[in-house]
């Protein structure tokens, strides 16, 4: 069983007398979620990291405060809080809505695939359609066999890797990411999950600290928010790393490289996998000839392609001449 994430304290002000006579008033865990979600409301908070409403933030943040796991019985719901309790509940809510920081951020956790992960400003918020790619063991490319070696490229936390060496036993995997303090979050996750036998972490440029190595799947949520949607984006969104959002003009930059690059580091019968958000549409532009593959989800999620080493190596055998 995973060890809990340590708390983050929340970084406001000290509670005012105010809070301490709301305190007074709000006694169960009901009482703290309906007025976590009227604050929420009132305040027209974003969400979208890791829950789609008020009334889902308003539980994840009561339940993590304290340390209660998402399928908690629902008699529990009634149950009064301590005084000590109410006051890291209480600081929880004024972060969230004072600051604009997402929630998992000041929980030190989010979940994906679900499986619970350390998150930090350091990495992204896990929330990448792939997860329901690794709940279906990556079909149909891997249907008699799982792959043998997957690299999980700009890795972040190492959600997207680590959840594919838990789904698939005998796979060995590799987190890359050129950010060492996001590789740091990363190692504590693979420690966290038992893992080390199997995961490997390299920081990496890309492909230029690998070598020549291979893999049977390349996966990647990497940078992919073009300057326009990044200017727009909620201010939620500044508290995520930029590096591991923006991706220039047309939010491309770093997908460039990777389809470039990519099939050197896969195996004959490899697969690449990338994600590429609102970006799909520059894509379809910079590469009309390119057939990769858009994958639909059942639970949601777009912008996500797949292609082969075979195909992706043809592409460039005929572009590169012209190139």
């Amino acid at each position: 069983m995973c060890p809990p994430a340590t708390f983050v304290s929340a970084p406001v002000n000290p509670l005012t007398s105010t809070d301490d006579a709301l305190i007074d008033e709000l006694s169960t865990l009901r009482d703290y979620i309906r007025f976590a979600v009227s604050r929420f409301q009132a305040e027209r908070l974003y969400f979208g990291h890791g829950t789609e409403s008020a009334w889902d933030e308003a539980v994840a943040l009561v339940l993590g405060a304290l340390h209660l796991p998402h399928d908690i019985d629902p008699n529990v719901i009634d149950a009064r809080l301590t005084r000590p309790e109410a006051l890291r509940v209480m600081a929880l809510i004024r972060a969230r809505v004072e600051t604009r920081t997402p929630l998992p951020y000041l929980l030190g956790e989010a979940y994906f695939a679900g499986i619970p992960f350390e998150v930090s400003p350091a990495v992204l918020i896990p929330r990448s359609p792939i997860a329901e790619l690794i709940q279906q063991g990556f079909a149909p490319w891997f249907t008699v066999e799982p792959p043998a070696r997957v690299l999980d490229l700009c890795t972040g936390s190492g959600c997207i890797g680590l959840a594919a060496a838990l789904m698939l036993s005998t796979t060995e995997v590799v987190l890359s990411d050129i950010s060492p303090d996001a590789l740091d979050v990363a190692r504590r996750n693979t420690e966290r999950h038992e893992l080390l036998d199997r995961v490997e972490v390299i920081e990496s440029d890309l492909f230029d600290g690998l070598g020549d190595e291979r893999f049977d799947l390349i996966v990647s949520n990497p940078p992919y928010v073009d300057a326009r949607d990044l200017a727009a984006m909620p201010s939620e969104f500044g508290h995520e790393p930029t590096l591991a959002l923006a991706a220039g003009d047309d939010g491309l930059s770093i997908v460039h490289r990777i389809l470039k690059e990519a099939g050197a580091h896969l195996t004959d019968h490899g697969v690449l996998i990338v994600e590429v958000g609102n970006s799909a549409v520059h894509l379809d532009a910079a590469y009309p000839d390119l057939p990769v593959m858009w994958l639909e989800f059942e639970h949601g999620g777009e912008g996500v392609f797949a292609i082969t080493a075979e195909t992706l190596k043809a592409y460039w055998a005929e572009t590169a001449p012209s190139a």
